[in-house]
């Protein structure tokens, strides 16, 4: 409903995918909105927890398919918080990581409307955390880099500076740009051998990780049929997955406490 008094605009994270690791912040900003605008990477589990009285809309962008124009939205969000609504703009991940979040609050701030950030859990640290992949390891990567696989990207990007070693790297929606990715960090020197990790639907039920070397990573691609959402992770981090994926632990775990048991 509206009121005389000014509204107010969040920009929500919801975390990677799985509900219970949106913040209780997130939680409560949206069950008190009295509009919510939603991403495509926002999960169907966190789209279930939307007050079933209040309207929700789709605003979602995907590869060559953009439901509302950037301006348009940020029109969007002046206007609705201006009728005196609370608006929740909630979107996959972290607003602040690859999802505008900057562009839509410098836009609040100059229309003079009430706006506020509530941090959610990027993909790349929740999605590689499933997998078992640790994003800095002692030993094997003493950084992480993360990078959008966006049209300009050939162009934009040092990419002799992301090949350099004990380093990982993190590409968000790189899938359809995966010989892209590849050829240019093998030009830059990276090695041939380095381990590459594609996780698909990170974070969900449905999550899968194809796992192999950057030189094949256009065939792991290919032959897994991988789609979009999916994480590319490239670094020596990426050999650890085989130990630390939590199934692994847990079956580990229980042999161990039946030895001790015995």
């Amino acid at each position: 409903m509206s009121n005389s008094k000014p509204g107010k605009v969040w920009l929500v994270g919801a975390g990677p995918g799985d509900p219970d690791l949106l913040t209780v912040k997130a939680l409560r900003v949206i069950q008190n909105a009295d509009l919510v605008l939603f991403d495509n990477l926002v999960s169907q589990e966190i789209r279930a927890l939307f007050p079933k009285s209040v309207p929700a809309f789709y605003v979602g962008k995907c590869k060559d398919n953009h439901s509302i124009a950037q301006k348009d939205l940020n029109s969007l969000l002046v206007k609705k918080a201006a009728k005196g609504l609370n608006v929740v703009r909630i979107k996959g991940g972290d607003p602040f990581v690859f999802g505008r979040g900057g562009e839509e609050l410098l836009t609040l701030i100059k229309a003079g409307v009430d706006a506020e950030v509530v941090p959610g859990i990027t993909s790349a640290s929740g999605c590689t955390t499933a997998a078992g992949i640790p994003l800095t390891h002692r030993g094997l990567a003493q950084g992480c880099t993360f990078v959008t696989a966006h049209a300009e990207i050939e162009l934009s990007v040092d990419w002799n500076a992301l090949a350099q070693i004990n380093h990982t790297l993190v590409f968000y929606m790189g899938v359809s740009r995966a010989e892209m990715i590849a050829s240019n960090l093998l030009k830059a020197g990276l090695s041939a051998a380095t381990p590459v990790a594609i996780i698909e639907n990170g974070c969900r039920e449905n999550q899968r990780e194809v796992i192999g070397q950057i030189k094949d990573l256009v065939s792991l691609v290919a032959n897994n049929n991988v789609q979009s959402p999916a994480l590319i992770v490239v670094g020596e981090v990426v050999s650890l997955a085989n130990e630390l994926t939590p199934e692994l632990r847990a079956a580990v775990s229980a042999e161990t406490l039946n030895q001790h048991v015995a």
